[in-house]
Parts: C-alpha cells; structure tokens; sequence
C-alpha cells in the first residue's frame, strides 16, 4: 500500500563496480586510510565512465565516486541525482511517482487545481463550489511541497535533513495562518492552532501506529525520540493556555474588570508568551543540531538501515549485492518545485479563505469546525502521509520526528509566529482559546505521552487515538459559533 512504487534495481557494470570498491577502501572501510581518502577524490577535470567504453561527462568540482555516481561536495550520498538542473522529462516523472504509491494516487487530482483557480476568478459568486474545489485543490500541491522538501532533506545529514522537511511542511499551515489573520479570522486561528496540533498528534500518530501496527505485530522506537517529544508537548500545551487560564481566572474572580481593559491585558500576555514560546523552539532546533545531532544521526540511520536490509538488498549476476536506486531530484528542480507548489497553495489559500464567512453564515458550519478539523487536515496532509508510510515500513523513530517535530513546530513556533504578526500589523490576534479547547488539548497531550511511555507501539493504541480524534470531531462539529 505504502510501499516505494518507483525505482529499479541497480545493476552496475565492473567499471562501476571497481570504481565503488576502491572508493570504499579508499575511505577506510578497507584497508586504507583517510589520507588515501583524500587521494581517492576525483580533481577537477576529472572524466567519470558510466560504463566500459563511454563516458558520462566532464566533473567540474571535488568529489567522490558513490553507487557509480559522482557526488557534489555538501550532498550526502543518498541525496545526489547524478543530474545538474532541470531536466523536464524526468521532473515530470519523479514528482508524479512521487515517494510512495499512496502519494502517487494524490497526484491524480492535480486537474481539480486549474479548475479551481479558474472557478473562483470566473463564478466567485459559487460560493460553496469554490470552497470545495479549492480544498481538494490544495492537497495536491501540500503534497508536492512534502515531496520536494523530503528530495532537498535526502541531501542533508538526517537532523538538518528533517528539521528542513518539517519546516517545509508547515509552509500550507503558515501561508494558510498568515491569509486568516489579513481576513481577521482570529476564532479560526486559534482552532486552527489547537486543530492541527490535534491532527496530527492523535490522528496522524494513531494511523502511525495503526499500519504499522497491521503489518508488524508490535514497534519499537528509541527513548530519546519520545522523551523530547512528550516533554516540549507539554512545555507547549502549558504556554499555551497561560493567556485563557489568566483570561478565565480573572472574569470569574470578585473584581469587576473592564472587558476592554481584561482583553488588552491577555493580548500583552498572549505576545509574551509568543515570544518565550519562540525561544524554546530555538533552544530544541539547537539542541538536536548542535549539542545532541550525532544521537538523532544514529537513530534515524538506524531506522533507514533496517529498512534497506528488509526492501532494499537485491544481488547482481556475479552475487554482488546492490541497493535499489531511485531517481532523485536536483537542487535546482527541488527549489522549482517548491516555488511553483507554494505559490499555488498562496492562491488557493487566500480563495478558500474568503469562503470561510459563507460557510459559516450560510451553510451553518461552526467557525471551531472549520479551524479544529478542515483547516488542519489539509495543512499537514503532506506530512501525514510522509509519517504513515515511514511507520508501514518499520521506521518508526523518523515517523515518530516527522509527527512530534510537526506538531512541536506547530505550537512553539507557528501559533506564536502569527501572534507576533499580528502584533507587526497592528490586529488583535490573542492566544485566548475557549475551554472546550484548552481542555481537549491538555487531555490529547496526557494520552500521546502516556502511550509514548513505553517505547512501544501497536495497532490498539493507534485505533484509540484515532477514536480519540473522531470524538473530538463529532463535538466539535456541533460546537456553536461565537455570534451564535
């Protein structure tokens, strides 16, 4: 279901084959040693064979032979294409492969994208239509922005590799937030804030556990993942929910304060709290760059080799043994990509948006259920599918970083980003959530940690969190407006 859909099996030629044995001697996993490494890079000018006979082309910079490919200074081996820009043809083919075969299948609503774009500048006045094509428009470009930021990471050490990826992940959410708060949308803001840390702590993480739990009876991932994980989720939920804890406290106590002057104090502590709560995200990406990545590096290379044992090992006709090699993306065509899915999703989202008050007022969707449960799931849809196929083939501890360090990112630093831009524009964007919210958030956050607890996972803990987030959803959907 989630398998890798794309890619052959290597068969290299002897030329290649001697070429990859003398690299890796030459970079001591043999007999050499790292002068004879140094020794071993191909000079400038350099010709690189592809196979007996023919030549490849002329390397014009320092490198090294890897898999029968040169490979560019400051990429990692896994990550080079073989390729220098933009190659049409295999652009194409690689973002419409995409990673896995579920991703792939998205791929086919790339038509509802024109149609949508076009419906909203030629009927705006079909409301509800425009609503409903622009939101299944935006799943697709979510996921080509998965795609390409997952292409980019492949050619970084793994924790650079992930922190990009997740970062890139949340462009929807962030491009999404940015075009509510110019609408003044702040009820849907804030449920949106609250709904994606939900989606994917609970809906993405029990499907997680859910496929991986079919295909394999039980998981295992390392302490440190989950630890850090539960520890800043709380970290987050608590600074959350100072502003509403001191918003409620104080309407309930004897004083008889003035609304106008209650609501201009949560506001000074929603940015104080924004602001701290952007210092812990900095202190975290620090932490697993700098002082902790050779930690996270053996993990995540941990999971990676495990997988490539069980899927990837295939042997040539001499019994030498190969790995599977997908084509890649070059630098050029990821940050092409990127650009034109980011785009799209900017002029999808502002149309979607400017939908919202109709469906509100006249469909009579809640604004809490527009921001808890639509919003989110077509926000983080990318990088859902990116951590359910990750746990069906048993790497748990990257599904794990993909989930944790989406939701983390999502409630240290973009809910605080967009109360500081609302500070920079002058709007009154507060992280003053309503009870209901608060509440299901604390309690989410228990559930997760608890079943983090044991380094563990199965498809009966994954079921629950997903009953969890369908309960929450159900309530939700019935959670009056505020004008209501």
């Amino acid at each position: 279901m989630f398998q890798t859909s794309r890619g052959t099996a290597a068969r290299p030629s002897n030329t290649n084959l001697r070429s990859q044995n003398f690299t890796a001697e030459a970079l001591g996993r043999g007999n050499g040693s790292a002068h004879d490494a140094h020794d071993a890079r191909f000079r400038e000018g350099s010709v690189l064979s592809g196979h007996e006979g023919s030549t490849v082309g002329i390397l014009r910079m320092e490198g090294y032979i890897h898999n029968g490919l040169m490979v560019t200074p400051g990429i990692l081996p896994d990550g080079e294409s073989g390729r220098t820009g933009i190659n049409p043809k295999h652009f194409v083919e690689i973002c419409w492969a995409s990673s896995s075969r579920a991703s792939s299948v998205v791929n086919l609503l790339w038509p509802v994208v024109p149609v949508a774009i076009t419906l909203s500048y030629i009927r705006p006045d079909l409301h509800l239509a425009c609503f409903i094509l622009n939101y299944i428009a935006m799943v697709p470009c979510a996921n080509l922005i998965g795609f390409a930021g997952a292409e980019a990471a492949r050619k970084l050490h793994k924790v650079m590799g992930i922190l990009l990826e997740t970062t890139l992940g949340s462009v929807v959410e962030i491009i999404v937030f940015m075009v509510l708060i110019k609408n003044e949308q702040y009820q849907v803001i804030r449920a949106a804030i609250l709904g994606s840390i939900l989606a994917t702590q609970l809906l993405c993480l029990g499907l997680c556990f859910a496929f991986g739990g079919i295909r394999h009876d039980e998981q295992e991932f390392d302490e440190a993942v989950g630890e850090v994980g539960s520890d800043l989720l709380l970290t987050a939920g608590f600074g959350l929910i100072v502003p509403a804890a001191f918003y409620a406290a104080v309407r309930a106590g004897p004083s008889d304060t003035n609304p106008e002057l209650l609501a201009d104090k949560v506001l000074h502590i929603s940015r104080c709290t924004a602001i701290l709560l952007i210092v812990s995200y900095c202190i975290y990406v620090f932490f697993q760059m700098r002082t902790h990545e050779s930690i996270y590096d053996t993990i995540f290379e941990q999971d990676e080799l495990q997988h490539s044992e069980r899927h990837g090992a295939h042997f040539s006709e001499n019994g030498e043994e190969t790995q599977i090699e997908h084509e890649k993306l070059t630098f050029t065509e990821c940050v092409f990509a990127l650009t034109v899915a980011i785009t799209l999703v900017t002029v999808i989202s502002i149309s979607l948006v400017t939908r919202i008050s109709f469906i509100v007022e006249e469909r009579g969707v809640s604004d809490a259920f527009i921001g808890l449960i639509l919003v989110p799931l077509v926000e983080k849809f990318a990088e859902h599918l990116t951590a359910i196929n990750e746990a069906w083939n048993n790497e748990m501890n990257m599904a794990l970083a993909h989930v944790l360090g989406a939701t983390i990112q999502t409630s240290l630093f973009n809910g605080p980003l967009v109360v500081l831009v609302g500070w920079g524009l002058n709007k009154p964007m507060d992280l003053n959530f309503d009870l209901f919210n608060i509440i299901v958030l604390i309690l989410a956050i228990l559930v997760v940690g608890n079943f983090l607890r044991d380094q563990k996972s199965n498809y009966l803990e994954g079921s629950l969190c997903v009953i969890v987030y369908i309960n929450i959803a159900a309530a939700v959907y019935w959670y009056p407006s505020p004008e209501a």
